[in-house]
């Protein structure tokens, strides 16, 4: 399994191309290989391609916003194509019932052709849970419905250690349970006061969290602070990395 920075981490700076690009080589100086580019601005795929070239970086997952993502699901698939990422994620859907088309039954409807069209141009839906996918609809988790709804070769899930312990459950479980589906997760820690923290920092059981993604077929454990503290993103980061790095992961 292999290490990675995601950016939405730092999206404070990469608001324009020059921060975009700026970050990548702050990231890779770190010792990072691997980045998921998310909440940035926005870029043409071969300049992503130019700019992880020069340091020496691979994307392997993005999140795409959703007007995109269903709109123009042929041109992201060609774009991810040009800078060599096989997996196109979303990063939230609200699952709220109050709410029009953010009902569960919405979700299957809007992005079953997504997915779909994703696969037909050789690209992997992945969907990012927060805490909302541990609510249940019609007796059984949201997450364990979507898991039933799709098929295993149209969506996977890129499960959020964090995210899944302040829903309830348990990340190394959930990474278990979605065995197959899982090339991509994200790695944050838990702390009390529902705090998140540098890799190592807080209280979720990582030795379980890593030896279940290794069975599992985890590729890429992509690290994501959403809340620094206030802290620098980079140096949180960077901590991150060395912490992985002292488990034997690069």
């Amino acid at each position: 399994m292999k290490i990675g920075a995601q950016f939405f981490t730092i999206r404070d700076f990469c608001k324009d191309l020059h921060g975009l690009s700026e970050s990548l080589k702050k990231v890779a100086d770190i010792g990072y290989k691997t980045v998921q580019i998310s909440g940035t601005c926005s870029y043409e795929a071969e300049w992503l391609k130019d700019q992880l070239k020069q340091n020496g970086l691979k994307c392997v997952l993005t999140h795409i916003p959703y007007d995109r993502l269903t709109n123009d699901t042929k041109k992201v698939a060609e774009e991810h194509t040009v800078f060599g990422c096989d997996y196109v994620g979303l990063g939230i859907f609200g699952f709220d019932e109050e709410k029009e088309n953010q009902h569960y039954d919405d979700f299957i409807k809007i992005f079953t052709p997504v997915a779909r069209e994703l696969k037909n141009n050789g690209k992997y839906f992945m969907y990012h849970n927060h805490d909302g996918e541990f609510k249940k609809h019609k007796d059984k988790l949201i997450l364990e419905r979507m898991a039933e709804d799709f098929s295993a070769d149209e969506m996977g899930f890129t499960l959020d250690t964090f995210w899944i312990q302040a829903g309830g459950g348990d990340p190394a479980q959930w990474i278990e349970k979605l065995s197959g589906r899982v090339p991509c997760i994200h790695l944050k820690d838990f702390a009390y006061g529902r705090r998140m923290e540098v890799i190592g920092d807080g209280n979720i059981n990582f030795d379980r969290v890593f030896e279940k993604a290794e069975k599992s077929g985890t590729q890429y454990m992509l690290v994501e602070q959403d809340d620094c503290n206030g802290e620098d993103p980079f140096d949180c980061l960077r901590r991150s990395y060395e912490y992985l790095k002292s488990r034997g992961f690069e």
